[in-house]
């Protein structure tokens, strides 16, 4: 029979982790994890945020270009409308001009915040500070969502 050697000894006892390498180790990970998810966070906020900025800036260039295209009278819009849409699905369903079809937008995005194609309206006609709607025409569009922007602000308020 062979003796054992003391290093063939020792391998066998360092084989795997010890009980307190272990606990070190998931602390060390559950902390980089904890730090990451507000950055996480955040990043995903401001995503959605540049969304919106986008979503609204499109349908007020919309809106823009179809009141454009009224006052150069290339179709006729009701008196009252001051030459702007009277309602966002106009945008996307389009107008005749000379015997065609022409869409402002390709389709009403989905407000990043609400998760829903709902959006606040405002006409000519309403107090630019109300939230109510008096249906004429749409003459600017704004979030529903109460929530508040990383720079402090409402959104409803973009």
């Amino acid at each position: 029979m062979i003796a054992a050697t003391p290093t063939r000894t020792r391998r066998k006892q360092e084989r795997g982790l010890t009980l307190i390498e272990l606990i070190v180790t998931v602390t060390i990970l559950t902390i980089l994890a904890s730090a990451a998810v507000p950055v996480t966070m955040f990043q995903v906020k401001r995503d959605k945020e540049r969304e919106l900025r986008r979503d609204l800036w499109e349908m007020r260039d919309a809106i823009d270009h179809y009141k454009d295209a009224a006052e150069m009278h290339a179709f006729q819009t009701k008196v009252d409308s001051q030459n702007y849409p009277p309602d966002l699905d106009t945008l996307v369903t389009g107008v005749e001009v000379q015997g065609k079809k022409v869409r402002f937008l390709r389709k009403i995005p989905i407000d990043p915040m609400t998760g829903k194609n709902e959006w606040g309206m405002h006409s000519m006609q309403d107090d630019p500070t109300s939230d109510s709607y008096g249906g004429q025409s749409v003459f600017d569009v704004y979030s529903k969502s109460q929530g508040t922007a990383l720079d402090g602000t409402k959104y409803s308020t973009w």
